[in-house]
């Protein structure tokens, strides 16, 4: 515990973006379910996208009996389930109870980890994230202090390689060169270099170090960048790992370039897809895990970009073929240079209230034209953009006279904005903004 922690004098960090939270954190969960206009919403968090055969058929079966069927991916490698009823809650956290998707009702929401989807599978990481997302996940359910923490604080458990590392997360932990492991907090220049025995007890004082200092400034806010003091977080938490007996030196912070996943189709021992705004129809859902069941690992590793990496070692180069044609048959996408990687949508109209148009059927019409602009190309129903991706991009936001405004964003830089357009001349404003 930091019983003695400093309460003076905490220094504005420049990168601190400005935030004070006057309501709690209503993110939904499994047992705080969210009402929708097509129902209610209940987001189940799936730590390191990892789900075992047995939990992948339990999703599909509660969103078939009591949502609309699909399974939805999130930005986070997590699932929802929509169209739920709203009196259907205690029988569908019984069932992901039962699937051992619910380890713990006090952190059901908090258990929000994202991991390298191909750690251990292509050769190309500097170590296994695996034994860090087991130890960090069983010490987050075993934290009473970290039920406080918000449904939005994200931890990242990167490789090497730099692809979650690229994702904002609050607390990441990134695999060294040297077998070690690279402890990250917010956006600060420095980082602290752990072993990697420790890493996830690090990462888990990280998290308790933020609440803490959160509390003792008055500070109400749910995410490290909030913190008007995050570069002096470091020190903090570099005092608690040795008191807690973790040896942790400061390092650079290693940079990272924007966000990719895995490409779709055969990458080292696995099968990549991807999913159309994230939507997986029971069909294509009972595809992959047909998959995943006849594997030595029999699993599946949901990605923050909205795609499926299923683990095949030992699978033939003709076997893989075979395989990607029939999942591309189900709609899914299985090569690298689909438009489909570069278009995203929210939910939209019909169910979402706050939407101002059906922007899914509007990206896929313009999908040849979104595919052509040499950015990530994100539809939004209105002005909170939902689910946008990091990076640069091109957001086209629909506005209230039925058309939508398009501006090309960067980090750091004021976006680029043009007229609004008409949903029939959306192509030629695509064209004209890149």
């Amino acid at each position: 515990m930091l019983a003695a922690m400093p309460t003076p004098p905490l220094r504005p960090s420049p990168q601190a973006t400005a935030v004070s939270r006057d309501r709690g954190d209503a993110c939904p969960g499994t047992l705080r379910l969210h009402t929708a206009d097509d129902g209610a919403l209940a987001r189940v968090r799936v730590p390191g996208g990892v789900l075992t055969v047995r939990q992948a058929e339990t999703l599909s079966e509660v969103a078939r009996r009591l949502g609309d069927g699909e399974l939805h991916l999130t930005s986070r490698g997590n699932v929802q389930v929509r169209g739920l009823a709203g009196d259907c809650g205690a029988e569908l956290a019984d069932s992901l109870d039962t699937a051992g998707l619910l380890p713990s009702p006090g952190h059901e929401r908090v258990r929000n980890i994202v991991a390298s989807p191909l750690s251990g599978l292509d050769g190309r990481g500097l170590g296994d994230v695996r034994p860090w997302l087991s130890g960090l996940d069983a010490a987050l359910c075993g934290s009473e202090a970290a039920r406080a923490l918000s449904g939005r604080f994200l931890f990242a458990l990167d490789d090497g390689r730099g692809d979650v590392a690229a994702l904002g997360a609050d607390v990441t932990l990134r695999a060294a060169g040297d077998g070690g492991a690279l402890l990250a907090i917010g956006t600060a220049e420095k980082a602290l270099s752990v072993p990697a025995g420790d890493a996830p007890r690090a990462a888990l004082a990280a998290a308790e170090t933020f609440l803490e200092a959160a509390r003792e400034s008055g500070a109400r806010v749910w995410r490290v960048t909030e913190l008007p003091f995050q570069e002096q977080l470091l020190p903090l938490v570099r005092r608690r790992l040795a008191a807690d007996g973790i040896d942790a030196t400061s390092r650079p912070r290693v940079g990272t370039a924007d966000a990719e996943g895995p490409p779709p189709g055969a990458v080292g021992d696995a099968l990549s897809v991807h999913a159309p705004f994230g939507r997986l129809t029971t069909p294509q859902w009972r595809e992959l895990t047909h998959l995943a069941s006849g594997t030595p690992c029999r699993e599946l590793r949901l990605t923050p970009w909205r795609g499926v990496v299923v683990p095949t070692p030992g699978m033939s180069e003709e076997q893989a073929s075979e395989t990607l044609a029939r999942l591309s048959a189900a709609g899914l996408v299985t090569v690298p240079d689909s438009p489909w990687l570069r278009v995203g949508a929210c939910v939209g109209r019909p169910g979402c209230a706050k939407s101002l148009a059906d922007v899914r059927a509007d990206a896929t019409e313009n999908l040849a034209a979104a595919g052509r602009a040499g950015l990530p190309v994100y539809w939004s129903g209105c002005e909170r953009r939902c689910g946008h991706p990091r990076g640069e991009r091109i957001d086209v936001v629909a506005v209230p006279d039925g058309g939508y405004q398009l501006s090309r964003t960067a980090p750091g830089q004021d976006p680029r904005t043009a007229p609004p357009a008409d949903p029939s001349r959306l192509a030629t404003a695509l064209a004209a903004i890149t």
